[in-house]
C-alpha cells in the first residue's frame, strides 16, 4: 500500500530504479598502485564480464561480475557457466547497473542456480599471492536487483549500494528538458511492473522500490545506509563467511575507485565500444537528445 500511495502521489515521473552507468583470499586486500584502481573503475564502464576466481585449496572460489548489464549479458553468463558447476557459488558484484529487463533475466538465473551475492572488487594476486576482495566497491541501479537475486546476501560496510529511478536513458542527462511520448510512458510503466514482481519474487521489500522511486535522474543517487539495507531485505547476513568462507575482506586504499556522484552518466573510456542495448526504460549511454523518438529508447 505504501508503494501504491507513493506511485499515485508522485505520478509517472517516479518510474523505477535503474538507469545505467554509461548509462572478494589474501590476509590483506590491497591495491599496489593507483593504476590498478583506475583500471577497476574503467571496467565498471564496460559491458559486464564474468570470470571465475579460484582460491584453492581452502576456498572454493567465486564469480567476479564487473560492468554494465546489457542485452548480451544473460547470454554472456550462459556461455560463462557452460561446463562449470556453479550451483551455490558466490557472485561478487561491481557494477553501475544497466538494462532493466536483462538484469531481471540474469537475476532469475542467479536465483535458479542458488547463487550467493555480495559487493566488492576482485583483486587477483600474483604468483605468490592468493586472490582477494576489496570491499569499497559500487553496486548501483539495476546491480542492486542482481544483489537481491542472491539466496544469501552480504554487503561489507565499505561498499556503496545506491538506487534511483528508471528513466528513458537516452534523455537522462537532461531529463527535465527532454520530451516524452505516450509510448515512452508505456515502456516505463511496463518495466516498473516487471521490476516490482521480480523484487517480491526475490524476497525484497516494497521499501526498496519506494526508496528508488523517489530519486529522479537529476538528483544524486540515494546510497542505502545499514538500516535501509536491512529494511529493504537486501542484506540477509552480517557474516562474510556466509558467502565467502575463508576469505578475508580488508579495506584497501581505493580512493580512485570512487565515482563521481553522477558517474552513471559519464563518458565511456576512449576506444571502448558502446554496449549493445534493447528497448526499455533506460539507456547505457545517454545521448543528450532532447526529443529522441520512442523507438530509440534503450536500456
Amino acid at each position: 500500500m505504501r508503494l501504491l500511495n507513493s506511485l499515485h502521489l508522485r505520478g509517472w515521473l517516479l518510474v523505477g530504479t535503474a538507469v545505467c552507468g554509461v548509462a572478494l583470499a589474501g590476509a590483506v586486500a590491497t591495491f599496489g598502485s593507483s593504476a590498478r584502481a583506475g583500471a577497476a573503475l574503467e571496467e565498471r564502464k564496460l559491458p559486464m564480464k564474468f570470470s571465475w576466481v579460484a582460491c584453492e585449496p581452502n576456498c572454493r572460489g567465486w564469480i567476479s561480475a564487473v560492468g554494465i548489464i546489457t542485452a548480451d549479458t544473460p547470454k554472456e553468463f550462459e556461455e560463462f557457466s557452460r561446463g562449470r558447476q556453479l550451483g551455490g557459488a558466490t557472485v561478487v558484484l561491481d557494477s553501475s547497473g544497466g538494462s532493466v529487463n536483462d538484469a531481471i533475466t540474469l537475476g532469475r538465473r542467479f536465483r535458479n542456480l542458488g547463487l550467493l551475492t555480495t559487493v566488492g572488487v576482485t583483486l587477483r594476486g600474483g604468483r605468490s599471492a592468493r586472490p582477494a576482495v576489496a570491499p569499497e566497491a559500487y553496486c548501483e541501479s539495476m546491480c542492486v536487483f542482481l544483489l537481491l537475486a542472491g539466496k544469501k546476501r552480504y554487503v561489507p560496510e565499505a561498499a556503496h549500494v545506491r538506487v534511483h529511478q528508471i528513466w528513458m536513458g537516452d534523455r537522462a542527462d537532461d531529463a527535465k528538458a527532454a520530451s516524452y511520448s505516450a509510448q515512452d510512458l508505456m515502456i516505463v510503466e511496463r518495466d516498473i511492473g516487471r521490476l516490482a514482481k521480480y523484487t517480491f519474487d526475490m524476497g525484497g521489500a516494497g521499501d526498496l522500490l519506494s526508496l528508488a522511486l523517489s530519486v529522479p535522474p537529476w538528483e544524486d543517487l540515494h546510497e542505502l545506509d545499514t538500516g535501509e539495507l536491512k529494511l529493504t531485505n537486501l542484506v540477509t547476513t552480517d557474516l562474510v563467511a556466509d558467502v565467502l568462507p575463508h576469505v578475508d575482506i580488508s579495506a584497501p586504499a581505493m580512493a580512485e575507485l570512487a565515482p563521481k556522484t553522477q558517474a552513471r552518466f559519464g563518458a565511456e573510456p576512449e576506444q571502448a565500444q558502446p554496449a549493445k542495448s534493447t528497448k526499455t526504460a533506460e539507456a547505457l549511454v545517454p545521448t543528450g537528445s532532447a526529443a529522441a523518438p520512442a523507438t530509440a529508447a534503450q536500456k
